[in-house]
């Protein structure tokens, strides 16, 4: 998650403007400190916080709930769209002299807050959701970690006396094992915390009932009922432009004179890091720490390509809207990530074996080399039907609807979410696949898929894009050869019909995507890779018994 101060943009606000606090990307074990910092920073201006988040590390989200509460600040779901200059921009000298480091727009449009973000939101001492806002909840999802404890003895003498030295030494298993309900313990905790927060045993109860693969929406009416909520009102009583002419004008409404300096307060950001949300980790038999979930999107990553556009609706001049346009990954110059590759997979999970899935991994830019490569690839796979498993930008959008196509002719299944290789990653010269594949595990919550790589995802026969997974869409040109393209796959015609009316790279919401037939399937990466799917009957196609666990099973018993 990112922190950001931002000042309204809206025009005719100046002089007097209200500011927020933006919150965008996952919640991690290191966000809490990273909103203390700001908020120090910020001494005793008590602004809102505007946050847009998937969800995270359960321990965090009710750490920053009680930090919202201890400074009485007010919380709002929403997205922030900046103008000019945006948190993790380089020599932005745009607003030079406006007195902020950041403009922007606050909008509920598409804005979400999953999973453990909802406790995140009951520390707000006015929490608003708006109607076209999204906030849904599901089980905790609980990794434990394997601890093994060896002890070493040693004896050392001195002026001769023998002493026994003992030292212990904790290792732990990195891949560890989910379990999907919540352990009496924490349901203890989280309900005490609801209440000292007076949000109503609801939240919990919906929680409960709805499984951790999938998200389950609540209404407005509902949240009101739960007081999840204190009105039915949006993040305008706190962002829109005018409230700073009432009087008195609100406290996040700030006053400033021409020709000031930057505001010093910018931005705090989250740094990379390995993550899984809305999970609680435990080790075992040791007592556990946190551990560290998903950074916000972007973070650590490449970012895209923006360019300012300005609208071009006759009459609107000298006052016409403005936004931002996200390129795909790869149009932007200079941009040098890497082209998409492709690898088999196998599950790392001890609990599978012998009997493993495998999947592809394809993570990368598109390009137009990508369906040549992709053809050249199955080919070496002979008969074998394994799901892809895709995180990509962006990129070619030729490239795109060849692999599409290619993927649709060998019946194939597709799932966005990201391959975490463990031990050795494919790309090192020194990493050897083990037995036909590389050792990895998936998770959704790392998966991006963004404008010509969700063309690639409709050649799927099974698409599927989990909860936790990002999907964006946006105008691509080239709108005959794409209705074509969607025909072909059996998309229903509502997809490109909304592909129209979207004038700048949007993200859908799970509901929409199924909505629209992009996907097929509310499921998450884990019904094609999850580690147990190979003990379903009938066994799917891309289980596999590696030879070296066959030739254990018959070598003879040895004494």
């Amino acid at each position: 998650m990112r922190f950001a101060v931002v000042r309204s943009s809206a025009p005719g606000c100046e002089p007097s403007c209200p500011e927020w606090i933006s919150a965008e990307g996952a919640i991690e074990a290191g966000t809490p400190a990273q909103l203390k910092r700001i908020l120090k920073k910020l001494g005793r201006r008590k602004l809102p916080i505007i946050v847009n988040s998937p969800g995270g590390n359960v321990d965090a989200a009710l750490q920053l709930g009680r930090i919202i509460r201890k400074n009485k600040l007010d919380i709002a779901v929403g997205t922030t769209k900046f103008s000019d200059c945006w948190p993790g921009m380089k020599d932005c000298r745009a607003n030079d002299g406006k007195g902020a480091a950041y403009f922007g727009i606050a909008s509920d449009g598409g804005a979400m807050c999953n999973s453990a973000c909802p406790l995140m939101l009951a520390g707000g001492v006015g929490r608003v959701v708006g109607g076209w806002a999204h906030l849904g909840v599901h089980q905790i999802t609980t990794t434990h970690f394997r601890t093994k404890r060896q002890y070493r003895t040693t004896y050392r003498v001195v002026r001769g006396k023998k002493y026994k030295i003992t030292t212990e030494t904790v290792t732990q298993d990195n891949v560890g094992y989910k379990t999907y309900e919540m352990s009496k313990a924490l349901e203890r905790r989280l309900s005490a915390y609801l209440r000292e927060m007076g949000v109503g045993r609801g939240v919990l109860d919906r929680m409960k009932a709805t499984p951790a693969s999938d998200i389950r929406q609540i209404s407005l009416a509902d949240m009101l009922t739960m007081k999840l909520v204190t009105s039915r009102d949006s993040l305008d009583i706190l962002t829109l432009a005018g409230i700073c002419r009432r009087s008195p004008a609100p406290r996040n409404c700030r006053e400033i004179p021409a020709n000031a300096k930057p505001a010093k307060v910018a931005a705090i950001e989250a740094k990379a890091g390995p993550s899984q949300p809305a999970q609680v980790p435990l080790s075992q038999p040791t007592k556990a720490a946190p551990q560290p979930v998903e950074a916000a999107p972007g973070n650590g990553a490449p970012d895209k390509g923006f360019i300012l556009v300005r609208g071009s609706v006759p009459m609107c001049e000298p006052y016409c809207p403005e936004w931002m346009w996200a390129l795909p990954l790869g149009a932007a110059p200079g941009n040098e990530a890497p082209e998409m590759s492709f690898v088999v997979v196998r599950g790392s999970n001890s609990s599978c074996n012998p009997d493993c899935p495998e999947w592809i991994s394809a993570q990368g830019v598109i390009t137009s080399q990508t369906p040549q490569k992709l053809g050249q690839f199955l080919a070496t796979l002979g008969s074998r039907r394994l799901p892809i498993v895709v995180s990509s930008r962006g990129g070619d959008l030729f490239g795109a609807l060849a692999a599409g196509r290619i993927i649709h002719e060998r019946k194939l299944d597709v799932a966005v979410a990201r391959t975490d290789f463990v031990g050795c990653d494919p790309g090192e010269w020194s990493c050897l696949a083990k037995d036909g594949a590389y050792a990895g595990v998936t998770s959704d919550a790392k998966g991006d898929c963004d404008s010509a790589c969700a063309l690639m995802l409709a050649g799927g026969v099974r698409r599927l894009v989990g909860p936790w997974a990002l999907l964006s869409l946006g105008l691509m040109g080239q709108d005959q050869m794409i209705k074509a393209y969607l025909d072909e796959m059996a998309i229903n015609p509502d997809l490109f019909m909304a592909l129209q009316r979207i004038p700048v790279e949007h993200q859908l919401e799970p509901d929409m995507m199924l909505k629209l037939g992009l996907t097929t399937g509310p499921q998450s990466v884990d019904e094609l890779t999850g580690a147990t799917i190979c003990k379903s009957l009938p066994k799917p196609d891309n289980c596999r018994v590696t030879p070296s666990a066959n030739a254990e099973a018959a070598a003879p018993p040895k004494l």
